[in-house]
């Protein structure tokens, strides 16, 4: 399987967990063939560095300079999930609701879609919420 990896520091342990601040954003590949830009944008959008919470898998203290590593098809499933299927879900509804009452349903379909694209995500982030695959880790 392939990962996306990124360096950080350790700035704080929270039991299993590791508070990172990482070094850049993106994963780095902004210059390789299908790399993405993430890096670019988020020079862009984020300019102060960005601390996550991630898994640490092995012994890693306060100052370590480490290696942060996630399944590649987790960031790209977490985006379509978080950004394509509430959009798909609103003009599905938009659809459905304009076909039974005109625009007032159009916009009554709408709220409907984004409302259970909601709930959906929701379900799937609780129901995969323990699934090691897609969270980040710590690498050694």
């Amino acid at each position: 399987m392939s990962m996306i990896d990124a360096m950080g520091t350790v700035t704080a342990l929270e039991g299993q967990y590791a508070l990172v601040r990482m070094a850049e954003t993106g994963c780095g590949r902004c210059h390789e063939d299908g790399g993405c830009g993430g890096h670019n944008l988020g020079k862009m959008l984020c300019s102060s560095p960005q601390i996550f919470r991630v898994l640490n898998s092995g012994d890693s203290s306060v100052g370590d300079h480490v290696i942060i590593s996630i399944a590649e098809g987790a960031v790209r499933r977490s985006a379509i999930l978080a950004y394509g299927w509430p959009l798909l879900s609103l003009f599905a509804g938009a659809f459905s609701g304009l076909i039974v009452a005109d625009e007032a349903g159009a916009m009554a379909g709408s709220m409907i879609g984004l409302l259970g694209s909601w709930v959906a995500l929701r379900y799937f982030q609780r129901r995969n919420s323990s699934d090691l695959r897609f969270e980040p880790y710590i690498k050694h």
